[in-house]
């Protein structure tokens, strides 16, 4: 077979690029890179060998070989795992597999934060470049024949060419050193960085010496020690190994389940959001091991969805080794481990509310938007997730938590009010709001698109029933008023404005289903509501949005009797003015009602002509 010319996925070659102008923090993570994926490559054939204990056979001591040449200038990283083949050379060093990744680096900007993120490809390999004027792969598949050599310079193409047949099973990743990249030839240089990144890979990582190799790691699963035996630094790279991470765990896990299912977890809650987490691909992040051999990292059956931003492993000593992928979906030890490390998992997070609720908050800035998912789809857990939710109020720039709002509920108020909507921003302006601003009266800010499904599933908190305030229901007599003045205000009669009513009524037709007089606005003189069991209008607008809702839902009008238009429609109307000649007016203000709400008007041209006509009829 010839050698192969290749040009890298548009997407590696920008990656590339920012790899090569050092944007990492630290250069010396390649060899952290490298490393992990050795292990990975063993971890795999391990797990292959149960099934197969012929692709061990030439070699069954699993180990990862660090080789220095320095007249040369050169240093090698060798596993005996899995190896690659020619298509796995393609896919794994030439393309970049996860979606998203495009997008995410069309937006990179060079700072840190986006940095950090880079390691979430899953393309730890691609730093080597960082150090290296040229990388040499050369590989052998386990259980087959034939090797294969991979060669770039990292500037846009690379080539793969049939290999030798002596190359051993496994790979090996050779880095042919840039000058000043010298440091990395020096055996005490590259120990140290084994140690502090590396000491967690449960295969040994060892140096060829000239007479013996020297051991560079301790090779035993971290998850097996004692707690005190790890420092926080050594679970810090575990989770980075794990996770392919460059920032730190938030939240650490470490606990061994004994009785009827015994089993251990480690477990971290990352501090940055991955930027995939809301893609319906996105897999649940923790690997799953049986008696400390690795089995898969596509587990969906370990943890609940919304739970799939922790990463770490779990240990099981009571499935089988050689069990399958398909025997996982629906297996009753597993059934209880994810039991168990959900509500370990809720139970953390409540602790770390209670103990440090700052740090909490830029939790749930993080992933409050995915646990609010577990509402919608988890009813044994929901109690405990609806007392992790945080959420924005009218009456405070703090987030707060279903029970501070309950505590706070003003004399008279028996509901939970709340207002879900696209952006913070466009909440606040809601003419919905004005009444209960007006009384004090707190409503909670919801705009995340889940938001509009849990609640309509869970209909109370603490006895206190969720209302929505762009509905009918959630009306405002019951409250009383705290000051003087609104209290007299609350017992001026309002105008009886029913003639404005019906020249709505007539103006309008079918496109509202009821007219009438609210409590609930103050500054605006109309806005549009849902009846009670009508779909509430942010939702609405969500599954239209989704092809899920063709039909536009019938809204109830409501008008501000107080408002000084309504006033001087009332009087047009008291003095003899037609119907007829005041329809403009109820075009307009309807209208207004509709991009008050933020929809598109069904005709904007009309509105604009009749819109000009009351102001042309003004100026005049």
């Amino acid at each position: 077979m010839t050698q192969e010319k290749m040009q890298f996925q548009t997407e590696v070659a920008r990656l590339l690029d920012i790899v090569a102008n050092a944007l990492y923090s630290n250069q010396e993570i390649f060899l952290r890179e490298l490393v992990s994926n050795a292990s990975d490559a063993c971890d795999k054939l391990r797990y292959l060998s149960l099934t197969d204990s012929d692709l061990l056979k030439d070699d069954s001591e699993l180990k990862i070989r660090l080789t220095v040449d320095k007249e040369a200038k050169t240093l090698t990283i060798a596993d005996n795992g899995i190896g690659m083949n020619r298509d796995d050379l393609i896919a794994n060093l030439g393309t970049i597999a996860k979606s998203g990744t495009l997008d995410f680096l069309k937006n990179f900007s060079k700072d840190k934060k986006d940095v950090s993120q880079i390691g979430q490809f899953g393309v730890g390999f691609y730093s080597s470049f960082m150090v290296s004027e040229k990388v040499t792969v050369n590989t052998r598949r386990a259980g087959e024949d034939r090797s294969w050599t991979w060669t770039s310079d990292g500037q846009g193409e690379y080539t793969i060419d049939e290999g030798s047949s002596d190359v051993a099973r496994g790979t090996t990743v050779t880095l042919h050193l840039k000058e000043d990249a010298g440091e990395y030839l020096e055996e005490n240089r590259l120990s140290s960085i084994v140690g502090r990144y590396s000491d967690h890979i449960q295969f040994p990582v060892v140096m060829k010496g000239e007479e013996e190799d020297q051991s560079l790691n301790s090779a035993s699963a971290l998850w097996t020690r004692s707690k005190s035996d790890i420092s926080e630094e050594q679970y810090e790279e575990f989770y980075r190994h794990t996770a392919n991470a460059f920032d730190s765990p938030w939240l650490t896990m470490h606990n061994t389940t004994e009785g009827v299912i015994e089993y251990t977890s480690l477990l971290y809650v990352p501090s940055q959001a991955p930027f995939d987490l809301f893609q319906p691909e996105r897999k649940i992040g923790v690997q799953l091991f049986v008696q400390r051999v690795f089995i898969t990292d596509e587990c969906q059956e370990l943890l609940p969805g919304y739970l799939r931003f922790v990463r770490g492993i779990v240990d099981s000593s009571d499935l089988p080794l050689n069990i399958s992928r398909e025997l996982l979906q629906d297996n009753p030890v597993l059934r209880k481990i994810r039991s168990g490390l959900t509500k370990r998992i809720l139970g953390e997070l409540k602790k770390k509310a209670e103990k440090d609720a700052e740090s909490y908050l830029s939790f749930w800035a993080a992933f409050g938007a995915v646990i609010k998912e577990g509402l919608y789809e988890d009813f044994e857990q929901r109690d405990t997730l609806l007392g992790l939710t945080r959420f924005n109020s009218s009456t405070s720039d703090q987030l707060t938590s279903l029970a501070d709002y309950v505590s706070r509920m003003k004399e008279g108020q028996n509901a939970v009010f709340y207002i879900t909507g696209e952006s913070l921003e466009a909440i606040k302006n809601s003419p919905h709001l004005e009444g209960f601003r007006s009384k004090g009266v707190e409503v909670l800010l919801m705009t995340d698109p889940v938001d509009d499904f849990w609640l309509g599933q869970i209909g109370e908190f603490d006895g206190k029933p969720f209302k929505s305030i762009t509905r009918v229901a959630a009306d405002l007599d019951e409250i009383k008023s705290e000051t003087e003045d609104d209290k007299k205000e609350e017992k001026k009669d309002a105008p009886n404005v029913a003639a404005v009513l019906e020249l709505f009524k007539l103006g309008l037709g079918d496109k509202i289903k009821d007219v009438r007089v609210t409590q609930r606005l103050t500054d605006s003189p109309v806005c549009l509501v849902a009846d009670d069991g009508d779909i509430d209008i942010h939702l609405a607008r969500i599954l239209k949005q989704h092809k899920q809702l063709n039909e536009s839902q019938q809204r109830i009008l409501e008008v501000n009797p107080n408002h000084p238009i309504i006033i001087q429609l009332k009087n047009k109307l008291d003095g003899g003015t037609s119907a007829s000649d005041l329809e403009d007016y109820t075009e307009v203000l309807y209208g207004q009602a509709i991009i008050q709400e933020g929809e598109s008007l069904p005709d904007p041209a009309n509105f604009t002509k009749k819109l000009n006509k009351i102001l042309a009829a003004k100026i005049a």
